[in-house]
């Protein structure tokens, strides 16, 4: 990972982290249920962004080292894993 990608993440998962330490404290004061979704919904699309930003450092430093390299089968390889990772985070 390049070294401002994972600045950038580190300081995302802090908030992350932060949002989700609030979520466990809405829950032991029994804050209202459409709140906690409403946070939870939050979370998640910050998950989102932060998997975003990964990807996106990942098609730019690795996917782009393969194409680069020349090498055929470590091209594949990138490619197919992305299409992967990009499926399963569809679902």
């Amino acid at each position: 990972m390049q070294h401002d990608a994972k600045a950038s993440c580190l300081k995302r998962l802090g908030r992350i982290e932060g949002q989700v330490r609030g979520l466990a404290r809405m829950v032991e004061e029994d804050r209202y249920c459409i709140d906690l979704v409403t946070q939870i919904s939050a979370v998640r699309a910050a998950l989102r962004r932060l998997e975003e930003e990964v990807l996106r450092d990942h098609v730019a430093h690795c996917v782009e080292h393969a194409i680069a390299a020349g090498n055929k089968t470590d091209q594949r390889r990138k490619v197919a894993e992305l299409m992967d990772v990009i499926e399963r985070a569809a679902r």
